[in-house]
């Protein structure tokens, strides 16, 4: 239980339906989709479409979405709307040129988006409502205007310079010159009208016609090779999921191209550990988990890929004398110089975690990747494109290489926790290529150090930098001092690593518990 005398959230508890998001009105959006006889699949798909609107640089209609849904029977279902990179893409053109990788101002970051696809496939499959009032309250925002969050202020004026290169971006996400403040009222008529002929029209209101022209002339004008023909190829696929056993929990993944069973690395890897006698923020513990991170990413990067150039299934990664052999480069006394670490570029990602009254869960995310995307607006339709072609490498034969209609490695990762075969939670960290790291350290703070879902999410954080530890600003004296007496080169962080949700519910007392990150502007709410 947390001090009542210090700042902090208390888990929010309800019995008929929870949601837990990065912003306010999305999570009223979400409830409100509940109360009117939604279920969790209608409320999460009516949440991310909020958050497209009240948090523009995270999250967006063009970019790409993931989803793990758990029905009441205990079936889990994986859903895969990541786009795909253009038919023309040629990875030699690129290194011809002297571009050794592809950053998210370059116009070849630009894949086919794939999240209406995705919230469609959704709806179609396991909601009662339809894309007309899943986007209703989205749109009504984007009409009448949605006040500007402190975090989304403060986020938005970091990144303007990147949006005065598009003519887009200027019109619709710096109308006045400049980011707008917090409070101010922002309004998006032409992303409202996009939105409201797909609510209207259906998917291919986005895949065809005008909003597509729009985007392939958006992207052409910046040197793009993006068709109608690629986006009009664009699906949503459902995928089996992948998991295992952490300390008696299952923990469910998606397999690749995302990071899920990264996330299912590491903790295979930190339970070879005894993690529980160590303080949950005690140098000894972060060190380890800091180790078996290193050594997990470092994988991540030599092998994960579009799964159709995959050489080693993920279950490989999993297997006993595998992760043993990963898990004996480990010195709990001291750090292995040699392990490769990843540096953090930043990130733009929304993620919504619901359950409802039945006991379905919904875990979906959603991203523009880095924060508005690649900074391209399509200038007639409004709609913001992502930038998951800096996913791909640029190498040579790598198996994530760029090439034609191929899909990057991706960050974004939902998840889900179960006990005796029934799901108990819904969860996601944001972040960007911290998410594997991310999950790992929220479940461990919960199955090795008893936190409750808030106090696992507020938990401080570190991640890496080249050679480099980096902490943020909340992470005790002592425990940095520790990491730096075991070896490691410590530095702040420039900023917090990512937000967090999770719906978890208590089977015995018929009782669902909401937890949601306060390094963004969301709440948990519950009725």
């Amino acid at each position: 239980m947390r001090d009542f005398q210090s700042p902090g959230r208390s888990p929010v508890y309800a019995t008929n339906g929870m949601v837990a998001t990065s912003h306010p009105l999305a999570s009223e959006a979400a409830i409100a989709c509940l109360r009117a006889g939604g279920n969790a699949a209608d409320a999460a798909v009516a949440a991310m479409a909020v958050a497209a609107v009240a948090e523009p640089h995270m999250v967006g209609i063009g970019g790409d979405c993931f989803a793990l849904v758990s029905e009441p029977d205990g079936s889990i279902h994986g859903l895969n709307a990541s786009g795909r990179a253009p038919k023309a893409a040629d990875a030699e053109r690129l290194r011809s040129r002297g571009i050794t990788t592809i950053g998210p101002d370059h116009v070849e970051a630009v894949t086919v988006p794939g999240a209406i696809r995705g919230f469609a496939a959704l709806l179609d499959r396991f909601g009662r409502f339809g894309l007309d009032t899943a986007l209703s309250r989205a749109i009504e925002l984007a009409e009448k205007g949605v006040p500007v969050a402190p975090r989304v202020a403060h986020d938005w004026a970091s990144l303007s310079p990147r949006l005065h290169r598009d003519a887009g971006a200027r019109r619709h996400l710096l109308p006045t010159g400049t980011a707008p403040r917090a409070g101010d009222i922002v309004r998006f008529p032409a992303l409202a009208a996009t939105m409201r002929r797909i609510a209207g029209e259906g998917a291919e209101a986005f895949y065809a016609g005008p909003v597509a022209e729009d985007i392939v002339a958006a992207v052409a004008s910046h040197g793009g090779a993006l068709t109608l023909e690629d986006l009009a190829g664009a699906e949503a696929q459902w995928v089996e999921p992948v998991s295992r056993l952490y300390r008696g929990r299952e923990i469910v993944e998606l397999p690749p191209n995302g990071q899920g069973a990264i996330a299912l690395l590491i903790l295979a890897i930190l339970e070879r550990f005894d993690l529980a006698r160590h303080p949950m923020l005690s140098a000894e513990r972060l060190h380890i988990e800091a180790e078996a991170a290193r050594l997990a990413y470092g994988l991540r990067d030599a092998w994960l890929a579009d799964p159709a150039f995959l050489a080693t299934p993920p279950a490989a990664l999993f297997e006993d004398g595998f992760v043993d052999g990963l898990a004996r480069q480990i010195d709990p006394s001291r750090r292995n110089p040699a392990l490769r670490a990843v540096p953090p570029p930043p990130s733009g990602t929304v993620y919504c975690a619901v359950a409802d009254a039945e006991g379905r869960f919904v875990s979906l995310i959603a991203s523009l990747f880095q924060g508005f995307g690649s900074a391209i607006v399509a200038p007639e339709s409004g709609v913001t494109l992502h930038s998951r072609g800096t996913g791909f490498s640029l190498q040579a034969g790598h198996p994530n290489e760029y090439g034609p209609a191929k899909r990057p490695m991706h960050t974004i990762i939902p998840a889900l926790m179960r006990e005796g075969g029934r799901t108990i939670a819904a969860f996601g960290v944001m972040g960007g290529h911290y998410q594997a790291l991310g999950h790992a350290h929220v479940v461990a703070n919960m199955l090795d150090h008893g936190a409750d879902p808030q106090e696992a999410i507020d938990c401080p954080r570190l991640f890496f930098d080249a050679d480099s530890i980096l902490v943020e600003t909340a992470m005790p004296k002592s425990a940095a001092e520790g990491l730096v007496a075991l070896g490691h080169d410590v530095k702040p962080a420039a900023g917090p690593f990512g937000g967090g949700q999770m719906v978890l519910a208590d089977p015995a007392r018929h009782l669902l518990i909401g937890a949601s990150d306060p390094r963004k502007d969301g709440c948990a709410l519950g009725f």
